[in-house]
């Protein structure tokens, strides 16, 4: 697992921001999957998001403190599937839709600061960065979680790995 969030955080590191965001998108797709693989992957994905991230993204706004769920993992999902299949944040024609139809994405203020979480009718602004380590801190924690389960190590062994040339090609 790591070698994804790390990948993230090399994305963050050097502003690649659309490198950032289509792995974060994709984990919990990995997680989940190596959680449940008999699952469908909307189901696992949003299962995953609710369980590791959706409280993250639940405040409670007003006088009242009423609790609001900026980002669901269905939204989350419907995002994952328009920009990996359209390159768009535009989720209004996405069946996985929830409560948003359009997500903005900022990058990182300059001097330093945070714009993020913000909603303006079925628009959410994430800054970019925020999101993707969020994405990836879940990750890791889920991973953590499930590091003695041996039918979990099992599956990892079969995620990808980008082999080192350096010591020649092997197959």
């Amino acid at each position: 697992m790591e070698r994804f969030t790390n990948s993230i955080r090399q994305s963050i590191d050097t502003a690649n921001w659309y490198g950032a965001l289509v792995t974060a998108l994709a984990l919990p797709d990995v997680c989940g999957w190596l959680d449940d693989p008999d699952k469908g992957s909307k189901a696992r994905y949003v299962d995953w998001f609710k369980s590791w991230l959706q409280p993250t993204y639940t405040h409670g706004i007003g006088p009242a403190r009423q609790e609001h769920v900026f980002l669901h993992g269905e939204d989350c999902y419907a995002l994952r599937c328009s920009l990996l299949h359209q390159g768009s944040s535009n989720i209004e024609e996405q069946r996985a839709q929830k409560a948003l139809e359009d997500f903005h994405f900022i990058t990182p203020p300059l001097g330093g600061g945070m714009i993020h979480c913000n909603q303006v009718g079925n628009k959410l602004q994430l800054q970019v960065d925020v999101f993707c380590s969020q994405m990836a801190d879940a990750a890791d924690q889920w991973y953590e979680s499930r590091k003695k389960c041996g039918e979990i190590q099992k599956r990892m062994g079969s995620l990808l790995v980008i082999h080192d040339s350096s010591g020649g090609v092997r197959f």
